[in-house]
């Protein structure tokens, strides 16, 4: 399993100039630090040092135990770190990197979403899932005023949904595989039985709904959606409810024509996006008669949530 990385930020000594990087490694942290900061290969190895007081770290352990976010100051060869480079730097420290911040303001709206509700798990796709798993479990419990403890429990259970549904997806292609084994099969058995049968001129039109004459309508789908339901074996596993909503809403002729596919092809995945966002609300409901009924308690108790094992 790949190393997770840390979010971190780094500048030159006397520049303003700050970058968002993310390194599993110290190592990794100075070559990424190089690259961004454009220092030349005669002044290097650069030494990294904590933007608020200058001290060198140089221990992998140490680095690791820093939290994520963490500012850094890269000293090229012959540099030398001192307060003033840091004051003058103020208006750095206070400053937000886009790509860190992005990120963290991300995990944070997820995790409001999950403080109010639970339930919205069910509701999140699989991007978000991960977003949140990879939170360090301190900070994700600071967010929702729980202890570590629980948020580790919850980041179980986040795991738990995402396995699940990349399991459903096997099963789904399994089947898959075997329908068409079965299909290929009854077409070769078919052929022997009837070996003198005189070929067949009728051909199966396939409707592409590329045959109007009119201008095609557009897809009102963002790119991220569409590559998600074409490359995404059982792509309807891998998005949250609102582009559920989305993709049924979504003209079936224009759906088909950004996608390239045929009005059949087309239809069967709006299908099942709704056969799948139908079994996502109807769990929401159920934990939320659960609820209702269990003592009068508004939302679930953290305490009860279920445990990340599963039986064998």
């Amino acid at each position: 399993m790949a190393a997770r990385l840390k979010r971190c930020v780094v500048r030159r000594r006397d520049g303003p100039e700050q970058h968002g990087v993310g390194a599993s490694c110290l190592r990794e942290l100075r070559d990424k630090a190089c690259g961004v900061l454009a220092i030349d290969k005669a002044r290097e190895p650069i030494t990294l040092v904590l933007a608020e007081d200058g001290t060198i770290v140089d221990d992998e352990d140490y680095f690791l135990c820093l939290p994520a976010n963490t500012k850094f100051v890269a000293l090229a060869k012959d540099e030398k770190w001192s307060g003033k480079s840091s004051d003058s730097g103020t208006s750095w420290l206070s400053e937000a990197v886009d790509e860190v911040d992005s990120a963290a303001e991300k995990w944070k709206q997820l995790a409001r979403q999950l403080k109010g509700d639970l339930s919205n798990i069910i509701l999140m796709s699989e991007e978000d899932l991960q977003v949140l798993i990879d939170v360090p479990p301190s900070d994700l419990a600071a967010e929702l005023a729980q202890s570590e403890s629980k948020a580790r429990v919850l980041q179980d259970t986040l795991q738990q949904v995402l396995d699940r549904r990349e399991e459903e997806r096997q099963s789904r292609q399994l089947l898959q595989l075997y329908l068409e084994a079965l299909k290929t099969e009854d077409s070769v058995l078919s052929k022997v039985a009837e070996p003198q049968a005189a070929p067949r001129k009728e051909m199966d039109v396939v409707d592409t709904g590329t045959s109007s004459t009119g201008t095609p309508a557009k897809t009102a789908l963002s790119e991220q959606i569409l590559a998600a339901l074409r490359e995404k074996p059982a792509p309807e596993l891998c998005l949250d409810s609102q582009d559920l909503e989305l993709v049924l809403k979504e003209d079936r002729a224009a759906l088909a024509s950004a996608l390239g596919w045929d009005k059949q092809k087309t239809a069967a995945l709006q299908a099942a996006c709704d056969q799948e966002l139908s079994k996502r609300l109807q769990q929401v409901q159920a934990l939320h008669s659960l609820r209702s009924t269990s003592k009068g308690k508004k939302t679930l108790p953290w305490g009860d949530w279920p445990s990340s094992k599963r039986k064998k």
